[in-house]
């Protein structure tokens, strides 16, 4: 059963307002005043991928203040985020031990440590962490972000409070965070805000991000009908957006985005 809601004459409408809007804030001056920023700092892709993670994950409240947050981590990694995970020293994680953002603190920050050591040992890239789960044929990355929440915290002394921070569809989260992750890190973007890094996720598969401000604008917009935020909702709003674009549906997330942000709509 289809999970979009638009009719077929809507769609045009909608879709003309969308992409006059994603010219406008598709562009490379919507990276500075956003957290998408800091992974941008980096060439390294194993330094992309991890702070890219951490600024998602960080990514709630004035993204001013995300940003900030987002550079202290950087000065406690020492400017080199993967070669830190690998080869840090029990003297380098005490430095850790006073970092906080709202929720977000030490207890929390030491786990992700571990687990990214824990993988990066393994793997050269934090793609596997999501792709091993997602076959070619789903239409969608559900099975990732679920698979995903399950390895981040397979490790054994996994605290228990830090799983808030590392949401699953199968408790029916939005996971909007980790959406929007995939997002940097899979969708191939010409104008170069979006890395296009990893190759195993496709930007058809890819979920639109779910933050209050893309709610709102969706929803004024017929874009959204459901009457909860929850994982359901996110899949009503991306198949609806793939009316407009199959292949690249959530390239929209920066339009709704900016409409929300920089226009109050």
């Amino acid at each position: 059963m289809s999970l979009s809601t638009l009719s077929a004459r809507e769609v045009p409408r909608i879709k003309a307002l969308l992409d006059t809007k994603l010219a406008e804030y598709n562009c490379p001056s919507f990276i500075e005043l956003d957290p998408i920023s800091i992974p941008h700092r980096y060439t390294k892709v194993e330094d992309v991928e991890i702070m890219g993670f951490l600024a998602a994950v960080l990514a709630w409240g004035q993204r001013k203040t995300i940003i900030n947050k987002c550079l202290e981590l950087e000065r406690l990694f020492q400017g080199a985020p993967h070669e830190f995970m690998l080869h840090h020293t029990d003297n380098d994680l005490r430095t850790l031990t006073e970092f906080k953002h709202r929720t977000f603190n030490a207890t929390d920050l030491l786990y992700f440590v571990e687990f990214l050591k824990h993988h990066y040992q393994q793997h050269s890239s934090l793609q596997t962490a999501f792709s091993r789960h997602l076959a070619p044929t789903d239409e969608h990355i559900g099975k990732a972000l679920a698979g995903f929440h399950n390895d981040f915290f397979s490790l054994e002394d996994a605290p228990h409070r830090t799983k808030k921070h590392i949401p699953t569809p199968v408790r029916g989260s939005s996971c909007k965070r980790l959406c929007m992750y995939l997002r940097w890190m899979a969708r191939k973007d010409p104008n170069g805000v979006d890395f296009g890094l990893w190759h195993d996720i496709k930007p058809s598969q890819l979920l639109c991000p779910l933050d209050v401000h893309v709610e709102r604008v969706a929803r004024k917009l017929g874009l959204i009908t459901h009457k909860q935020t929850n994982f359901n909702t996110v899949l009503e709003l991306t198949a609806n957006l793939k009316l407009m674009d199959a292949e690249d549906p959530v390239k929209y997330d920066l339009a709704l985005f900016g409409m929300g942000v920089m226009e109050r709509i």
